[in-house]
C-alpha cells in the first residue's frame, strides 16, 4: 500500500503542476505513434520484431511532460513505459530531462511491478540527461545521460551510475534529413558473477568504449495533396557488441 501511496502523491503533484500550466497560460499537446521494424535504442536490440511506439506530450514553452512506450507486437519482448520531464533553456542551447525507465514485460530480469519504488526490487530506472543541442557557430549535439536510481545496479544492490554521452550531426541531402550519431560509454563496467553463475556487465557494455554508431536518414512521402507519410531508416552499429542494426520506422 505504502508503494501505491508514493506513486499517486507523485502523480497527484505532477497533475497540479500540469495544471497550474493550463491555467497561467494554454501550451500545446501532441501524440502520435511510431511503427518500427525492430526496438534498438542506445546500440542494444530491445525487440527482435516489429514493434508500435506510441507517444503524448504537454509542452508549453520551454517545459515538456510527457510519456513514451514501445511494445511488441506478438507481445513476447520489447515492451517498455516511459514517462520524462524536460525543460529547454538558454535560447533552445540545452535541455535538460529527468526520465523514469520501466520494462512492463520483465525480459530484463527486473520486478514487474510498476508500482514498486523500493530501490532493492524496483523495475525502475531514473536517468537524468543534460544535451547541448547544437548552435549555428558549432552545429555538434552532444548528450551525456547518467542513471542515478533504480533497477541499474550490480550484483551486490549498488548502484552502477551507468554513464552514456552521445555526438550527433545532422545536414540535409537531396530533400532527405541525415542525423550522424556516435554514443559510447565512458565507465569501465565491474564483470561480476550472479547467483546463477552468469558473468554480467554494465547497462551499456562490458567495458568503455563506443556502442552506438551509425547514421538515420528521413524524409516526408507525399501520399496526396494534403498528406504526408514520415518514413526513416537507420544504420546502427554497435562495435562493443560487435553486432549491426537496419531499422525501418513509419511516423503517424
Amino acid at each position: 500500500m505504502l508503494k501505491a501511496r508514493k506513486f499517486f502523491a507523485i502523480l497527484i503533484c505532477t497533475l497540479v503542476v500540469t495544471g497550474n500550466l493550463f491555467a497561467q497560460e494554454k501550451g500545446e499537446i501532441s501524440f502520435g505513434a511510431d511503427l518500427m521494424s525492430r526496438y534498438v535504442w542506445r546500440g542494444t536490440q530491445f525487440s527482435t520484431g516489429p514493434v508500435i511506439q506510441p507517444a503524448v506530450e504537454y509542452s508549453k514553452g520551454g517545459f515538456a511532460l510527457g510519456a513514451w512506450a514501445s511494445y511488441a507486437q506478438d507481445g513476447s519482448d520489447g515492451a517498455e513505459a516511459d514517462l520524462y520531464v524536460s525543460y529547454t533553456f538558454a535560447d533552445d542551447l540545452f535541455t535538460a530531462t529527468v526520465t523514469d525507465y520501466f520494462f512492463p514485460a520483465d525480459g530484463l530480469g527486473v520486478n514487474d511491478s510498476y508500482f514498486d519504488y523500493k530501490k532493492s526490487s524496483t523495475g525502475h530506472t531514473l536517468e537524468g540527461t543534460l544535451a547541448f543541442n547544437g548552435s549555428d557557430g558549432f552545429p555538434i549535439s552532444i548528450l551525456a545521460a547518467m542513471n542515478f536510481w533504480g533497477a541499474d545496479q550490480d550484483v551486490s544492490g549498488d548502484q552502477r551510475y551507468s554513464l552514456y554521452v552521445e555526438l550527433g550531426y545532422g545536414f540535409t541531402y537531396n530533400d532527405v534529413a541525415i542525423d550522424l550519431f556516435a554514443g559510447f560509454t565512458p565507465i569501465d563496467a565491474d564483470e561480476e558473477i550472479d547467483e546463477t553463475g552468469e558473468l554480467t556487465t554494465g547497462f551499456y557494455g562490458r567495458t568503455a568504449g563506443f556502442v552506438n554508431m551509425g547514421f538515420t536518414a528521413s524524409k516526408e512521402i507525399a501520399i496526396t495533396e494534403k498528406f504526408s507519410l514520415p518514413v526513416s531508416a537507420s544504420v546502427i552499429a554497435n562495435p562493443m557488441a560487435e553486432n549491426l542494426f537496419l531499422v525501418f520506422g513509419v511516423s503517424f
